[in-house]
């Protein structure tokens, strides 16, 4: 049995304007994303003795490391369905498909329900080793087709295979590159318990059906100009999150902890992405480091990391 590893990363992100809610239940989004050094591994293990010509060319799928337990093992699971649409795709427009079976092993480092992408990360990670394994016998498929199909699988996977600072619109899988200048640390705490991506964007709707002004944040400029300097300092002031004040209001200990991290000596504190993870921008790695301390020792999370970015995208490794 030989095997393909691939690694993606988690996201922050430095800016996210939610519009009004659209007719198909999506969201208009103005969001700017970043890479972290945070990541998931994705390794499939293939079985060249066993082809498979129809359906799915997973036989299993198992899951290690953080938050492991709340992770599906079944077909469910964002990285299996990148396989499946991988496959599916080449069967359409390639003819028959006799592959290897495969099992994948995801190694998880980006928390679940967390706010960061993780389960975008699997996918793209997923994408990026079955790709490899197929185009061995099979035409390559270019980043464009491959960038459509992960948009199919969810919002912020096509982030997530490209990595890097983007601005993201539409529903966030609308990528344009945006030149960022240094590198930037991050102080990162994690809860025990997840929030769910749906359940933040209907409070914000409710919250704004009752009178809240929550956004929409829909100009990036300054924070553009921000990203030209390298300067932490600069970026700090020009981070926003429309679903900041939602994911509070469903969970007052984010709040708290935000506060603690100001008070500790952050820069700038903000909710990642949808929530809970809590993300401080720091000065440097040391500073990071001193404040991630700060925040584990007063018990307000329960885990916590520091990183660093942009980085790249989904990729294989040795």
């Amino acid at each position: 049995m030989r095997h393909l590893t691939s690694r993606a990363h988690a996201k922050v992100n430095l800016h996210l304007g939610v519009g009004d809610l659209r007719e198909d239940g999506f969201h208009d989004l103005v969001t700017v994303f970043q890479s972290l050094s945070l990541a998931d591994t994705v390794t499939l293990d293939i079985d060249d003795e066993e082809r498979v010509a129809s359906g799915s060319i997973v036989g299993a799928l198992g899951v290690s490391g953080l938050d492991a337990a709340s992770v599906p093992t079944d077909a469910s699971n964002l990285a299996w369905r990148a396989v499946d649409k991988l496959v599916d795709h080449y069967r359409a427009h390639h003819g028959p498909v006799d592959a290897p079976r495969v099992n994948i092993r995801i190694h998880k480092g980006i928390p679940t329900a967390g706010g960061m992408a993780g389960g975008s990360a699997d996918a793209a990670a997923a994408l990026v080793a079955a790709h490899a394994l197929l185009s061995e016998s099979h035409p390559a498929l270019p980043m464009t087709t491959l960038s459509e199909l992960a948009a199919e699988l969810g919002s912020d996977v096509p982030f997530t295979l490209r990595g890097g600072t983007m601005l993201g619109t539409g529903r966030g899988e609308q990528l344009t590159p945006m030149l960022s200048r240094g590198t930037y640390h991050w102080a990162l705490v994690f809860f025990r318990e997840g929030l769910s991506t749906p359940t933040v964007f209907h409070e914000i709707d409710e919250l704004r059906g009752g009178g809240a002004v929550i956004g929409p944040s829909l100009h990036t400029g300054e924070l553009a100009r921000a990203l030209m300097t390298g300067d932490p300092q600069q970026l700090a002031g020009t981070l926003a999150n429309d679903l900041q004040v939602p994911a509070i209001t469903l969970r007052r200990d984010i709040g708290r902890t935000l506060e603690a991290g100001r008070q500790a000596g952050a820069l700038a504190a903000i909710v990642s992405g949808s929530g809970p993870t809590a993300a401080f921008l720091c000065s440097s790695e040391l500073h990071a480091r001193d404040v991630l301390d700060d925040l584990l020792a007063d018990g307000r999370a329960y885990s916590g990391t520091t990183a660093y970015g942009p980085t790249r995208g989904a990729h294989l490794v040795d």
